[in-house]
């Protein structure tokens, strides 16, 4: 279900990896994790593991000490990196630069979530209250890591989508996409991604 999900937006898998300069969108399990002093301060090595294949991965201070939850051992992560040759084994190493769990992920790369509607709304309050979106500060100020919501409303032969205010932003982990379920009209609530 989760490796479905990730697909609409890492599209490309290890084993599809081509030899490019240009940054690459991966997912996949954090394994043989270990930090070292490099030339240049503390370094990241671990594989990527994502089924299709493994790729060595690399990740510099700045990265680690910003995302010191998301990498570690059997955390599932997505990654923005370039591919580089390995100077060690004569293969291709990764060089990470962006790092997402899949919650984060959702909000960088979905659009909105489609909620079905037939008669009776969800209570958004409620919904917003319990999984509001998530404030961090950054170089260019505040930023509000939230997703926005579009109720499909269906009656007889007529469909529209109402797209709802900055208000009813939230964060989607998975809890708050199984509480959006649970109030949607048979079940369907799903992630709109940019590529799907």
């Amino acid at each position: 279900e989760v490796a479905r999900e990730v697909r609409r937006f890492a599209r490309r898998t290890i084993e599809e990896l081509i030899d490019s300069r240009e940054p690459q969108l991966l997912a996949g399990i954090v394994s043989d994790l270990r930090v070292i002093n490099g030339q240049r301060g503390k370094l990241a090595l671990f594989k990527l593991d994502d089924k299709s294949g493994t790729i060595d991965a690399r990740a510099d201070e700045a990265l680690i000490n910003a995302n010191r939850n998301l990498l570690k051992e059997d955390e599932l992560v997505i990654v923005m990196g370039k591919l580089q040759p390995d100077r060690f084994s004569g293969g291709l190493q990764l060089t990470v630069n962006q790092v997402w769990d899949l919650a984060t992920a959702r909000c960088r790369f979905g659009k909105y979530l489609k909620v079905a509607v037939n008669g009776k709304a969800p209570d958004i309050q409620r919904l917003v209250r319990e999984f509001p979106p998530r404030r961090e500060m950054s170089e260019q100020g505040e930023l509000v890591r939230g997703m926005h919501v579009r109720l499909a409303v269906r009656r007889e032969q007529v469909t529209a989508e109402l797209q709802l205010g900055e208000g009813a932003r939230f964060f989607p982990s998975d809890a708050a996409l199984a509480s959006w379920m649970a109030q949607a009209d048979r079940g369907l609530a799903e992630i709109v991604y940019e590529t799907s």
